[in-house]
């Protein structure tokens, strides 16, 4: 039964008691040649060393983007830090300058900002339209590239020599950023324009795991046969999207990678800014791979609370199942979340050993309990399949298979994959 809060206070005064919650400790059980210029194309080095992100590496492209018109693609990450100390430590505003601030600083005129998913400052909701306007601290015109526009017009490039693309990715297949730099290099590809890839870590770049993306199931949260969890930087992917042919009518982007340093897949890396409003902290990009899913079901991950992609839960199950509940209620990030104000009951994630594989146990449980107290509820919504890029995981979920069976058949197209991503690698894994 559905709890609405304005009707229960006494279960709003238990809630506020055990606010703290329940901590899940259970583990899951551990199941070439291109067209890309690569400046110092070195691989890894030492995970001692701080990592320097590509744009602070400004002694390797400013001479290029000297006297060219640039588009930028860039959001609220990126930021050149101004410390030598590790950039994954530098949080404060004080403590990195923007990258249009700093082209700015250097008489490189900028002609305009593209702003992808989320927007040009990373406040607005997944999934809301990012409208064009004039950024108030520079008068540089913002040109949306989520909406109805997704790619670049011969237009919008028209004054443009060269687009500089820096946005800080977490390594998700449905992570948007990455079709907005397919779209980014194919319309440049098409107006002879090149496109400049600043490189930023993947704080998920230590494992590689999903079903790859099935072509009949392409869609913007997911572009490319890859699987969920590629394990590549943005700056290694884009090389992937120009080599393997993935831009339409066979088009090539001339592509330059500013490359990480100090860097290996194996590099933890905190995240100094936020990607996007709902993934708040390191435990949320952790777990933001497996929780996703939980985006084409019934079940909120969390959006309109504190904890964004590190809780789970759902009214249609009950609450001596569960001792951690939370209400969802809108906030930044999440104007109307899932099943707002109503209590769901499931589990607080936020102290669960960081994971090396997607952990598909929590789907399962979700999948098997709502059947069982809630059968008239559909469990599945059609984003599911966008998001799983295959019919197929649905269907094994249906049909009863373990978390193990389900790996099983990724395994072929996984190793395939592997084999195609090596070629592309910048950094030791």
């Amino acid at each position: 039964m559905r709890l609405k809060v304005f009707k229960n206070t006494v279960l709003l005064f238990v809630l506020a008691a055990i606010s703290c919650g329940h901590q899940n400790k259970d583990r899951a059980k551990s199941p070439a040649d291109d067209t890309t210029a690569t400046i110092e194309p070195q691989i890894n080095i030492s995970d001692q060393e701080p990592i320097v992100v590509g744009a602070n590496r400004t002694d390797l492209y400013l001479p290029i983007l000297k006297g060219k018109r640039l588009g930028i693609v860039a959001n609220q990450t990126s930021v050149i830090f101004k410390s030598s100390k590790d950039s994954s430590k530098s949080t404060s505003s004080s403590e990195y300058t923007h990258l249009v601030d700093s082209l700015l600083q250097h008489k490189i005129p900028v002609t305009a900002v593209f702003a992808p998913e989320h927007g040009f400052r990373g406040k607005a909701d997944a999934g809301e339209a990012i409208k064009d306007g004039i950024d108030k601290k520079t008068g540089i015109p913002i040109i949306s590239l989520y909406g109805s526009n997704k790619k670049p017009s011969a237009i919008q490039l028209k004054d443009i020599d060269m687009i500089v693309f820096d946005i800080q990715d977490v390594g998700a297949r449905f992570y948007t950023y990455i079709s907005t730099l397919h779209y980014i290099m194919e319309a440049c590809a098409e107006q002879n324009i090149p496109v400049m890839v600043l490189d930023r870590p993947n704080p998920n770049g230590h494992y590689i795991d999903g079903p790859v993306l099935e072509k009949a199931h392409k869609s913007f949260v997911g572009m490319h046969p890859v699987p969920i969890v590629h394990g590549m930087t943005i700056g290694e992917y884009a090389k992937m999207i120009n080599g393997e042919g993935w831009l339409s009518d066979n088009l090539v982007c001339d592509l330059t990678v500013i490359p990480l340093k100090h860097y290996s897949h194996k590099t933890s890396y905190s995240l100094p800014i936020k990607p996007s409003p709902n993934l708040p902290n390191d435990k949320a990009i952790n777990l933001y791979p497996s929780l996703c899913f939980f985006e084409g079901t019934n079940v909120s991950v969390g959006r309109g609370t504190n904890k964004q992609f590190q809780v789970v839960g759902s009214p249609f199950l009950e609450a001596h199942k569960f001792d951690y509940m939370f209400i969802p209620q809108p906030n930044e990030g999440a104007k109307y979340p899932k099943h707002n104000n109503e209590v769901c009951y499931g589990y607080d994630l936020s102290q669960f050993e960081p994971l090396h594989q997607l952990n598909l146990r929590w789907l399962l449980e979700f999948y098997m309990l709502t059947k069982k107290l809630a059968p008239k509820e559909p469990f599945f919504n059609d984003f599911f399949t966008k998001l799983a890029g295959t019919k197929m995981l649905q269907e094994q979920i249906e049909n009863g298979l373990s978390a193990e069976q389900i790996k099983a058949t990724w395994q072929e197209d996984l190793a395939a994959f592997r084999q195609t991503r090596q070629k592309y690698l910048l950094y030791e894994d």
